[in-house]
């Protein structure tokens, strides 16, 4: 089974996906991860964030792998565990402008296509429904207010322990410049799927949300059951 979940950033896709997966013991794909990892390996090279061609090459040189420590999964980049890296506002800032790229985007979608095909997964991301996996099972797209995804954002970096000197206004306007990016961008746009199902997480706790995207996955599975 594949369970596709999309929204904006900070809507709480990672959080309820990593929840599900385990609660279903499927496989759990976090593929803004992946693009968050391509724009600090650029980073890293010194390559300027809208060069396609050198990301790609240091790319395919460093590889991206995902790997379960202590039942958490964990970003590589190489052989360096880049989880908390990734996460840094600085790659915040740029990963919008990595992402749309179409050749970067060619590559990592082959990617999560090949991982998807192989067991029941969870996938989050922006265009998971729409272009990654438009057949998936189960579609959901998650909204909140802008203001209140700030604050899950500075929740995050408080909890993940990294630095930051933004105001909860400033990561607002961050985070609704990166709206704009991600609806706009040529190359699979954030949108909600037709087939997807709209829930607003503004006002919903994380265990709310979870029992809601669960319950229609049965729903989805006794459909199955009938078919087969």
């Amino acid at each position: 089974m594949q369970v596709a979940i999309d929204g904006p950033a900070s809507a709480g896709k990672s959080t309820v996906a990593k929840l599900i997966a385990q609660k279903l013991n499927f496989i759990y794909i976090d593929t803004g991860a992946m693009y968050r990892a391509c724009t600090l390996i650029a980073q890293k090279h010194g390559i300027d964030y809208s060069n396609e061609a050198e990301i790609l090459k240091a790319v395919e040189a460093e590889g991206i792998e995902f790997q379960t420590v202590n039942n958490e999964q964990r970003v590589y980049v190489g052989k360096q565990d880049v989880s908390q890296e990734i996460r840094t506002p600085e790659i915040s800032a740029n990963v919008s402008q990595v992402s749309a790229l179409a050749g970067i985007r060619a590559k990592m979608v082959d990617l999560q296509r090949q991982m998807a095909g192989k067991m029941d997964v969870v996938m989050d991301g922006r265009d998971i429904g729409t272009t990654v996996l438009p057949n998936a099972q189960v579609k959901i797209f998650l909204i909140a207010s802008a203001y209140s995804r700030a604050k899950r954002r500075m929740l995050d970096f408080k909890e993940r322990g990294i630095k930051n000197s933004q105001t909860i206004e400033e990561i607002e306007v961050d985070i609704t410049a990166r709206d704009y990016k991600d609806s706009h961008r040529k190359i699979s746009p954030l949108r909600k799927a037709a087939s997807a199902i709209e829930i607003d997480t503004t006002n919903m706790t994380i265990a709310q949300v979870v029992d809601a995207i669960l319950a229609e996955i049965k729903k989805s599975q006794k459909k199955l059951e009938k078919r087969g």
